[in-house]
């Protein structure tokens, strides 16, 4: 079934549309962050790590740290920036197209939601709490919803 047989009354979609409003959201933390780190720069970030490091008296001349440290420089930090800004364009086409109510828009979303899942389950299993259970429940209702959509569109 085509878009235009389906019903774009917005009423018909609350679900379709308060996602398009999370993932818009998320879209504009992403731009948000990503124009924070143009205009931060490396130097502030090194400072933050270093700072951490002394707070918490981590040693950075070997693991992850001293890679990170390492790795911090401007052109990392463009190309940081620029993935981050382009995952907010992918959430806010994704947002466009689930408001408009899309089946583009509801399988992106459906897959990149799903994307997530082991990686929650992950982090449940290693972190169990509040905030693990949440953001795995967040995930699951939006793939439920997302592929109930896909699924009426095809009967």
């Amino acid at each position: 079934m085509t878009d235009a047989h389906y019903n774009p009354d917005p009423h018909a979609h609350p679900g379709l549309h308060l996602i398009a409003i999370f993932e818009a959201g998320k879209g504009l933390l992403a731009f948000a962050a990503a124009f924070g780190l143009e205009l931060l720069g490396p130097e502030p970030l090194l400072r933050w790590l270093r700072e951490l490091t002394l707070r918490f008296q981590i040693s950075t001349e070997h693991g992850a740290l001293a890679w990170l440290s390492n790795a911090i420089n401007p052109d990392s930090v463009h190309l940081a920036a620029a993935l981050i800004f382009a995952y907010g364009v992918l959430r806010m086409v994704e947002a466009w197209g689930l408001w408009r109510v899309k089946v583009w828009a509801s399988w992106l979303g459906c897959l990149s939601a799903a994307i997530y899942l082991p990686l929650d389950l992950y982090a449940l299993f290693r972190h169990p709490g509040w905030m693990s259970v949440a953001v795995l429940a967040v995930n699951l209702i939006v793939v439920a919803v997302l592929a109930r959509d896909i699924r009426k569109r095809r009967d």
